[in-house]
């Protein structure tokens, strides 16, 4: 029976003009584009510099300036008040005084990624420039990159867009497939027919789960062959993670559409649910910085827990036991969900 049931949803999915398009399409834009956007790396700042000593230290830094890649040079302001203004009008992010051999760093802080990090680029090429008292009294220290060595941040994203796209494929679809029966009326030939509900929500999951399988590797073979990016760790642990997560989001997906009557609330429900999933996961800030009430969220939300596992596996290289605390929390909360779309699901035989 359920042979049946499944072969009905992979025909709905393919005589859909739509859906099979977007399947093939999403994956490819957001692994093409994204990692080249999404980059927490901070670029093309504006600096102002007011330079009343003119003597040979202070120009050789602001050629230094002038070089840098990260800073724009907006050239130089008579007084600290006429620089003042060319940041107050958007012209330039950061503002460096050169007075009496001291200098005074101000950053215009209204994007405060920005101007920290500003900040702290120009504070390290002011303290390079500074000469050292007595070098031999002064301790050195050294940076030891055990992962990601060439500190690469399209490395650290692609795991991260790898749970988008499957957050969003598996979490979406199934949501408006009930739905979509529902206000079309053909989900009454199912509700009089002697299909149990664990047979028809499986059937239901499971052309999803092979999509999860498809959209996977469409990804890592994007992340391979346009960046030259592979996994550190196994391919199947990549795929396990992968599948958990869509197990989870495909049931939750045929939650919320038990629930729902129209694909307009559908769609509104499960888009509160998955944006508050995906902004406590940690898959954009540490989750350490978190309030505790936040970060006891955590504990629960399924994405934290395949963020964490797929970025040591991506990354550090990382064998099952590494990550069985993460793969048995993600197991655990799938199959509630799935059971709770089982009983959720109202039929009347």
């Amino acid at each position: 029976m359920i042979n049946y049931l499944i072969r009905k949803e992979l025909l709905q999915i393919r005589r859909n003009g739509f859906l099979p398009k977007l399947v093939v399409v999403f994956p490819i834009v957001i692994m093409c584009v994204m990692p080249w956007v999404m980059n927490m790396e901070v670029k093309n700042i504006g600096v102002c510099i007011v330079d009343t000593d003119r003597n040979t230290e202070s120009q050789r830094l602001v050629h230094r300036l002038e070089a840098s890649n990260c800073f724009v040079f907006k050239g130089q302001q008579p007084t600290y008040e006429a620089a003042l203004a060319e940041v107050e009008h958007g012209k330039a992010d950061v503002i460096l005084e050169i007075r009496n051999g001291k200098y005074l760093i101000a950053a215009n802080a209204v994007n405060g990624t920005k101007g920290a990090m500003g900040s702290a680029y120009l504070s390290q090429i002011v303290a390079t420039q500074t000469p050292v008292p007595s070098a031999k009294t002064t301790p050195t220290a050294e940076t030891l990159i055990l992962y990601n060595k060439h500190q690469s941040y399209k490395l650290f994203m692609i795991p991260a867009l790898l749970a988008i796209v499957m957050m969003m494929l598996t979490g979406f679809l199934p949501t408006l497939n009930i739905v979509g029966e529902k206000e079309a009326g053909t989900i009454e030939q199912i509700n009089v027919t002697p299909v149990s509900k664990r047979t028809f929500i499986l059937a239901k999951l499971i052309p999803y789960w092979g999509m999860a399988l498809f959209v996977v590797t469409v990804c890592l073979l994007l992340a391979w062959g346009i960046y030259g990016i592979t996994p550190a760790g196994s391919l199947l642990l990549v795929y396990i993670l992968a599948m958990l997560l869509a197990v989870f989001f495909s049931s939750f997906g045929l939650v919320v559409s038990n629930y729902s009557d129209t694909m307009q609330q559908a769609i509104l429900v499960m888009w509160f649910f998955v944006v508050c999933i995906m902004l406590l996961s940690g898959l954009f800030t540490p989750t350490r910085s978190m309030p505790t009430w936040a970060y006891m969220t955590t504990y629960i939300n399924p994405m934290h827990y395949f963020i964490d596992a797929i970025r040591t596996v991506f990354i550090r290289g990382g064998d099952f036991a590494t990550i069985a605390h993460e793969v048995y929390a993600l197991l655990a909360i799938g199959l509630l969900m799935a059971l709770w779309a089982v009983q959720s699901y109202k039929k009347n035989s």
